[in-house]
């Protein structure tokens, strides 16, 4: 196991995080979401946060790449090439300012904004807006950079639209591929090291794509209704763990 240890952490974690990785993609794609914030939330406390986010962003790419592999017929294309545009432009943007934010502070920020989306009154607005889908990309991306969490995000807007089980898995699983590998390339641009995390991160992804095959079949069994409050309540248990985090910080 010394292979997939790093510097950092013990051969114990590392075995932990490959399973880990293989359950949270189950959860992904079984319930359409969640799985790579509840990864995050481990991850975070078992592992220095200079990492974290890099790392976490290269094995869930893996994950939703995968994903997306399995389900790539109900893609919303229209969808994912504005986020690919406002994407760009979010990355381009954290890129400048990434080293001059506290990380751990914008976690409440993301709690609290996905609990209102999945549980407050929706605003009225044109589902269809080019504007709207520029502007969900340029933010979700930008905010990808700093805590790692823009999976919510993107949930909740896809989550608004209503689409079916398998059109949400597929189209979210693209938006966060292109999501996470902006990451990688604003954080190769920085000068992290991706190359002594890549066992571990390769075993995590092998691990997830496990799970997602797991997960895509128990998808298909699912009812809407079933799969809708499945949905809603994991990811407001891990908006209101990350809420807690983020107060946490705010307070010491």
């Amino acid at each position: 196991m010394d292979i997939f240890t790093a510097e950092h952490i013990s051969p114990l974690i590392s075995l932990l995080l490959i399973v880990l990785a293989g359950f949270t993609s189950f959860v992904s794609a079984a319930f359409g979401a969640g799985g790579g914030l509840m990864l995050l939330v481990v991850m975070a406390s078992v592992m220095p946060m200079a990492v974290v986010v890099p790392v976490h962003g290269l094995v869930q790419l893996g994950s939703n790449a995968n994903r997306l592999l399995l389900s790539i017929a109900h893609l919303d294309k229209p969808m994912l090439l504005y986020f690919t545009l406002g994407g760009l432009i979010g990355a381009g943007l954290s890129s400048q300012v990434v080293s001059d934010i506290n990380l751990d502070s914008m976690k409440l920020f993301v709690a609290l904004f996905v609990i209102y989306l999945l549980w407050g009154t929706i605003p009225e607005f044109n589902k269809d807006s080019r504007l709207g889908r520029l502007l969900a990309g340029l933010i979700t991306a930008f905010i990808s950079t700093f805590v790692g969490a823009s999976g919510p995000l993107v949930a909740s807007y896809l989550h608004i639209n209503h689409y079916d089980k398998l059109k949400f898995t597929a189209t979210f699983s693209s938006i966060m591929t292109l999501q996470h590998s902006l990451k990688a390339v604003v954080y190769a641009g920085l000068g992290f090291s991706f190359w002594q995390w890549l066992p571990l991160t390769l075993a995590m992804i092998l691990s997830g794509a496990i799970g997602t095959w797991l997960g895509i079949k128990l998808l298909k069994r699912l009812s809407v209704a079933r799969f809708r409050v499945i949905f809603k309540v994991i990811l407001t248990l891990l908006a209101i763990q990350l809420a807690w985090q983020g107060m946490n910080v705010m307070l010491t």
